[in-house]
């Protein structure tokens, strides 16, 4: 039996599951494992300048394509505080990574030994696992396990734990005869999926949620088919946005108080039966539980059976994964297409369309300072229909998700419940570094971009270019319009007159210079008539330089969008689009 340390069994195990892409800081405490990685030659490495920046790249390399799981690494103390962000980030949103960190010798533990904390308690409610490995022979199926439990059930992170001593100890263990450990999912049954389609066909107004589960589970294909064959509307989550295209006739617009559509909305109210697939029920697209629920009845299909009843108890629940239960669906739906058993939907798809034409937001503002809906509109003009776009939190992301359109699965990739500011960044690394080929656009305020913007020299010295829009209005947006409710204006602004910089005009940091100084390129726009322009010579920039950009729009310091606690209560700030012109990039004023 071959004989090695227990960092090489773990780094010879990280690639025989398909785990080549790291990202992180050395330390002291795991030094012995930058070695093994060294030695070994399979495991690329990207330099962060934060450990939580790390995790955040590792974040977003995972949800940039299918079967992809991010490792981030760390030394022992701090790395690992660092890391719990971005492993609540993942573990929200069901996205598997795994962190690695260094620990003191185990004869140390409990001690108060430099650095040494005990960071598998820490991270243990924002994982599916957190494990200190006390034994060096375990190494191996501790990593073994790990790579089941983060691909099992809903996905999620883990975090390993090593001692230094059980690093460098020597073990038994032979790579020529590991396996991975064998992934097992509910799935429905036919009786299931019978009766899930019965409830839907015995509806008038019906409507299918597609969540991120379905992304997940690599099913997109499954749902389009699903709803063409039934011919039954369907709303995207804002974290399964893409697995349907914006474009499509049945694509009804997105549901919720913040991210969402007015059509989206006005049609969710009208419907009488709900089949969600993958969702959680968040409440940023419910609202009010009462407004929501009135009226519908609800099928819920979950692959972790504790989703299922969390928010709501739903009329009917399923246990299945969303490929296998949309797998099975579609079957069903077509042997009752070709029997002559499926309603006519007809009349409910097309209220369905004309709401998406006539309940429009307005986009084409002309003003200066800039309104931030123009950005949006001169987004969509500029990238095509295969931009991956990234983002967090903030009015940037809300208005975003109102405005932008996305085709494809994987090409929005947001934040969506933890929502930390200073995610954007480098997730957006990550997805660069995952997807060299693609166009990646980041989306960000002024506040997310401030967070971790030491990130962007991680993409100036690995030559990772993407495109980072930056919405700059001086202010805590989101938090400023939520203290409405208080009739307060309180510690939000975040202008200030900088001395070294005039040429911000009271905006306060100079993200121009901020930029440049790390490495990158920059421009500041003031006219939305120059936003094309500026959109165009950023993608020339990225791909001459093969670093950051970062175009930063000066808008108005107050706007105020549309949001709500209530789907039949969203507020609107702005007129409704009357004509093509207003909203000129809007899909349904295209025809």
């Amino acid at each position: 039996m071959p004989r090695m340390r227990a960092v090489d069994a773990a780094v010879a195990i990280l690639e025989m599951e398909g785990a080549t892409q790291a990202f992180g800081l050395p330390g002291a405490a795991i030094n012995p494992l930058y070695d093994a990685m060294r030695k070994h030659g399979g495991i690329r490495h990207v330099l962060a300048r934060h450990v939580e920046g790390a995790s955040h790249m590792a974040d977003g390399y995972t949800r940039a394509a299918p079967g992809n799981i991010g490792v981030c690494i760390g030394t022992s103390g701090p790395a690992g505080t660092d890391m719990i962000t971005g492993l609540y980030a993942a573990q929200a949103d069901s996205v598997p990574i795994l962190c690695i960190t260094g620990q003191a010798p185990v004869a140390k533990l409990d001690k108060e030994d430099f650095q040494a904390v005990d960071i598998a308690a820490i991270a243990a409610p924002v994982t599916k696992m957190a494990k200190t490995v006390l034994e060096a022979a375990q190494v191996p199926g501790v990593f073994q396990k790990a790579f089941q439990l983060m691909r099992s059930g809903r996905p999620g992170p883990v975090l390993i734990d090593l001692p230094i001593d059980v690093q460098l100890t020597e073990i038994e263990f032979d790579p020529d005869t590991y396996a991975p450990l064998p992934v097992v999912n509910p799935a429905a049954t036919r009786a299931q999926v019978e009766k899930a389609l019965d409830m839907l066909a015995a509806a008038e107004r019906p409507l299918i949620i597609a969540g991120g589960g379905v992304v997940n589970a690599g099913a997109e294909d499954l749902l389009v088919t699903l709803v063409e064959t039934l011919q039954v509307p369907v709303v995207p989550t804002l974290m399964g946005w893409g697995a349907i295209p914006d474009d499509h006739p049945l694509t009804a617009g997105m549901v919720g108080i913040q991210t969402s559509q007015r059509y989206g909305n006005a049609s969710f109210l009208e419907s009488d039966a709900v089949l969600g697939v993958g969702n959680r029920w968040a409440n940023r697209h419910t609202g009010g539980l009462e407004t929501y629920r009135r009226g519908r009845t609800f099928v819920h299909v979950d692959v972790e059976p504790t989703q299922i009843g969390r928010v709501f108890a739903p009329d009917y629940g399923i246990v299945s994964d969303a490929r296998a239960f949309l797998a099975l669906a579609v079957e069903v739906a077509q042997e009752r297409r070709a029997a002559g058993r499926v309603p006519d939907r007809r009349e409910w798809v097309a209220a369905c369309a004309e709401r998406k034409g006539k309940l429009l937001r307005k986009t084409h503002f002309t003003d200066v300072p800039i309104k931030p809906h123009r950005v949006y509109e001169e987004m969509n003009r500029a990238f095509g229909r295969d931009t991956v776009y990234v983002t967090t939190i903030g009015l940037s992301q809300i208005a975003g998700a109102q405005l932008l359109h996305v085709y494809r699965p994987r090409h929005w990739i947001n934040a969506g419940q933890a929502g930390p500011l200073g995610w954007t960044g480098p997730a957006a690394l990550g997805v660069a570094t995952a997807r060299p080929e693609a166009e990646v656009v980041a989306l960000s305020g002024d506040y997310d971009f401030q967070f971790m913007l030491e990130e962007l020299a991680v993409g100036a010295q690995h030559h990772l270019p993407y495109i980072h829009v930056v919405v700059n209005n001086a202010y805590l947006g989101l938090i400023r319009q939520s203290q409405r409710a208080f009739d307060m204006d309180y510690q939000v602004s975040l202008a200030f007159e900088n001395i070294n910089s005039a040429e911000t005009e009271g905006y306060g940091v100079d993200h121009v210079k901020v930029a440049e100084a790390l490495g990158c390129k920059a421009l500041r726009v003031k006219d939305p008539e120059d936003l094309p322009a500026a959109f165009g010579k950023a993608r020339a920039l990225a791909a001459e330089h093969q670093v950051p950009v970062v175009v930063e729009v000066i808008l108005e310091r107050v706007t105020n969008i549309a949001m709500g606690v209530e789907l039949d209560g969203v507020n609107e700030f702005e007129d409704l689009a009357l004509s093509p012109e207003d909203s000129p990039t809007a899909l349904a004023l295209l025809d």
